[in-house]
């Protein structure tokens, strides 16, 4: 192992930039992973254009990044989950390095169907969806309905609803043109928010009573639209804002329907909290992604020294699917 490691920090300037630094040691509860890929999401670009202001002066310095896949490399006292070349997947702040500290817990096993690349795409979405789907008391056999399909979580979200024996899946998009990628994700229902009443539509679809569970990536209108589109004692679980993160919603929907509303982010959950949201999709999760049924989509792979194409990307909206860096 090296003594120093490329890093990306933002902070500095409009773009990420690439450092040298000290590879750091693991301690007590740690592991230290040999990261092979690493993984895009709106956050990055994000805290990315808020840390740096040319204008005010503003100069926040981090370690960017939240997603990684590679090898054990090291571990620290008290590990023994893992061990020293295991190829594992997860998530930690600065994961944006050739060498990644984690805790732990927020580690899971990559299968032997994935590569590096692939693996990298999907920690976010997995521990995501499957903690909302879980907070919403999902069982087989309900109805679901996933705003922002499209978007990389949103459709591992469908994915996982079906692998989880979900009896009709309700994918939302504004695009037509992307129909025909929900169909192909396991949706059993497309609604064209461009075109068609979101609400209208869910109701037509369940035979006006409503959907059991929601996944909501949008946020803004969206959120207050799916309120009446939830059946009687159904769950709303809000988990994105892509249209913003204020929303006026109808009381009367709320209440007469006698809706369970809730929100997650699990990026910002007590470290132990979010270990048990890792080990329940590992029991529950893995086996699907093991086999196919659950899959990231990969919109572009990119070389590490090439990571402000990948943001221009990003921020542009280009992205059909995860944007990967590949470390080297």
């Amino acid at each position: 192992m090296t003594a120093t490691m490329a890093a990306l920090f933002g902070g500095t300037a409009p773009q990420w930039e690439t450092r040298e630094i000290p590879v750091p040691e693991p301690g007590p509860g740690q592991v230290l992973v040999r990261a092979r890929a690493v993984s895009l999401n709106n956050a990055d670009v994000q805290q990315l254009d808020s840390s740096f202001g040319p204008a005010t002066g503003k100069k926040t310095e981090y370690l960017a990044g939240y997603e990684f896949a590679g090898d054990i490399a090291a571990t620290g006292p008290g590990v023994g989950s893992v061990h020293i070349g295991d190829r594992v997947m997860g998530t930690t702040q600065g994961a944006f390095a050739q060498y990644v500290l984690a805790d732990h817990r927020h580690v899971m096993p990559i299968p032997e169907s994935l590569g590096y690349d692939e693996a990298s795409a999907l920690p976010t979405g997995l521990l995501t969806e499957h903690g909302a789907l879980t907070r919403a008391r999902f069982r087989s056999g309900q109805s679901v309905l996933v705003t922002g399909a499209t978007s990389s979580i949103g459709l591992i979200g469908v994915q996982m609803a079906k692998a989880m024996g979900a009896a009709h899946v309700i994918a939302t998009t504004r695009s037509k043109a992307k129909e025909a990628l929900l169909k192909d994700a396991g949706a059993d229902s497309v609604v064209v928010t461009q075109g068609q009443d979101l609400t209208r539509a869910v109701l037509d679809a369940t035979g006006e009573e409503g959907v059991e569970v929601v996944l909501d990536h949008v946020g803004g209108r969206t959120f207050a639209d799916c309120l009446p589109a939830t059946r009687v004692d159904g769950h709303v679980v809000n988990i994105g804002r892509l249209d913003g993160p204020r929303s006026t919603i109808d009381l009367d929907a709320l209440s007469y329907r006698h809706l369970h509303v809730r929100g997650v982010s699990f990026g910002f959950s007590r470290p132990e909290a979010l270990g048990q949201v890792v080990a329940a999709a590992i029991d529950e999760v893995m086996p699907a992604v093991a086999d196919g049924r659950i899959r990231a989509v990969i919109d572009s792979v990119h070389a590490f020294d090439r990571a402000d194409e990948a943001a221009d990307r990003m921020r542009g909206h280009q992205a059909y699917g995860k944007i990967i860096l590949t470390v080297p």
